[in-house]
């Protein structure tokens, strides 16, 4: 009986048999939530729509909320929603369990919300403050030039470093060569060590 076992769902699957476990909806990823969840979600959700136009998928094992990229996304999990924002600065606060860079531009904060009480202010306002930054236009967001876009005219810096003392060498063989009848060393073959 030939067949394979996915790698993510470690379901078997008979050869030709369609499979795709990666691809879900919404409906699919809060359908075993407990009431205070599903609550919990519901309000959420409400939150996120009333901010504004928002593309709003699921994806894997979470729910993605996006304008021009995702400003935050919740990942249902048996005793809590595990909701990740995406915001322009490092936030100190209790309901905050985790947080990191997520790029040069932003921070990424992991909250746990087991209840629907808990959707309300800073959380909402946090929420608010990711969907009016994932709006932001490229040219404010911080320059970071790439490493080879760094490279100026001059050379690179340990060239630039070592410039005495290659001229200082290169003043050295030209004064030395006719002496020991170095000919391959000229100070023009030197001015492009």
């Amino acid at each position: 009986m030939p067949g394979r076992q996915c790698h993510h769902c470690k379901q078997w699957i008979e050869d030709g048999e369609k499979h795709d476990c990666w691809t879900t909806t919404e409906a699919a990823l809060t359908q075993d939530l407990s009431d205070d969840l599903r609550g919990a979600w519901e309000r959420l959700r409400e939150a996120a729509v009333s901010f504004g136009e928002q593309r709003i998928y699921a994806s894997h094992k979470s729910i993605m909320f996006s304008r021009n990229s995702c400003y935050f996304f919740v990942r249902p999990k048996r005793s809590f929603l595990e909701l990740c924002v995406f915001l322009g600065r490092k936030l100190k606060a209790p309901q905050v369990r985790r947080s990191d860079g997520a790029s040069k531009a932003k921070v990424y904060h992991i909250i746990h919300i087991k209840h629907r009480d808990e959707v309300e202010a800073p959380i909402t306002d946090w929420l608010q403050e990711a969907y009016e930054l994932s709006d932001v236009s490229r040219p404010n967001a911080r320059f970071v030039p790439s490493r080879r876009a760094s490279r100026r005219p001059g050379g690179s810096r340990l060239v630039r470093n070592l410039a005495p003392t290659i001229s200082t060498f290169s003043r050295l063989v030209a004064i030395f060569a006719p002496i020991f009848g170095w000919k391959r060393y000229t100070p023009n073959v030197l001015r492009f060590l």
